[in-house]
Order: C-alpha cells, then sequence, then structure tokens
C-alpha cells in the first residue's frame, strides 16, 4: 500500500424492493419497508462521519429510489450521484472495475448495487485486519440496505483483492 491518505469505500445493497409480475427486473420499484429503511442508512452516513463524497449508483429503479432516500438524509452534504449502467446486474469484477476508474480527488465513495456482485466484492476486498464479526456477518447474510463500510490507503486504480479493511457492517430496520 501507498502512503496516500485513508479512503473510505462503502457498498450499499440496495434497500428492500418489491416484486411486481408485470414490469421489467430494471424497472421494480422499493417495497414500503424499502422505502422506510433506505432513509435509515444516510441517517448513520450522517451520524458517524460517512458521508461520501461521491455516489455511484446502479441505473435500476430500486438503486436508484435508494439514493434518493439516502441523499434526502445526507441534506446539503450530498453529491450529485452518478447513474451507473455497469453497475446493474455486475458481478465483483465489474463493479471493481468502475470503483478503479475513481479520480483520486474522492476519498469517500458509496456505490449502491445489487446482489450477488456487491457481497462478493466486499468479500474480495476484505483484508486479514478486517473487523472479523463485520466480515462474518456480510458473509453470511448481506439483506437488502446491508452496508459494508471498508478503508483503503492506497488509489482507487490499485484497489484489488484482500487490500482494503471493513471496518463496518450495517443494517438498520425501521
Amino acid at each position: 500500500m501507498s502512503s496516500h491518505h485513508l479512503k473510505r469505500l462503502m457498498l450499499l445493497r440496495h434497500a428492500k424492493s418489491d416484486w411486481h409480475g408485470d414490469v421489467s427486473d430494471h424497472e421494480r420499484p422499493l417495497s414500503g419497508r424499502g422505502h422506510r429503511d433506505a432513509p435509515l442508512i444516510g441517517r448513520w452516513m450522517v451520524e458517524n462521519s460517512a458521508v461520501p463524497d461521491l455516489i455511484l449508483t446502479s441505473t435500476a429503479l430500486r438503486a436508484r429510489q435508494t439514493c434518493i432516500w439516502v441523499c434526502q438524509e445526507l441534506g446539503e452534504k450530498a453529491p450529485t450521484p452518478r447513474l451507473e449502467p455497469k453497475l446493474y446486474a455486475a458481478s465483483a469484477t465489474e463493479m471493481l472495475t468502475v470503483i478503479n476508474q475513481v479520480p483520486e480527488t474522492a476519498t469517500s465513495v458509496l456505490v449502491i448495487s445489487h446482489l450477488p456482485g456487491i457481497q462478493n466484492l466486499a468479500m474480495r476486498l476484505a483484508s486479514v485486519d478486517s473487523d472479523e464479526d463485520a466480515v462474518v456477518d456480510l458473509a453470511t447474510h448481506y439483506p437488502t440496505a446491508g452496508l459494508t463500510v471498508l478503508s483503503h490507503a492506497g488509489e482507487w486504480a490499485e484497489l484489488d483483492g484482500r487490500d482494503a479493511e471493513v471496518t463496518d457492517f450495517v443494517v438498520r430496520r425501521a
């Protein structure tokens, strides 16, 4: 690892979605529970001084709606989210490719995406210095609105495998 400033990467699975037989997977909205749970993650970010300066979100409706709720809680501190089509149904490797292209001026990044990619990426990045309980929790069950918080001392382009420390795994329910 280099001597760059510590960076924070937050991996958020979208909040609970609704299943409608008449809409495509991409257009599934949040359920009532999803609308209640999503703001709680934004509130946790504010309470724990974990406000991102860049948000990358899947283009799926449930991810966009999750992002709106999170940003509402972040208030004036919320950056303008960037819709990233490559995050929809992305594998861990595809998500990492997007993250590796983040500009170095961003020191705290929130990625909002889907299973199984988000969970697989968190596991891929978790270093041996990670919080063991958090890693066990996220490996066992990564629920909707689950948030993994990682720190990384290198450049975004260098982020790959086992070189980010999992500091928190947050699950908030209304």
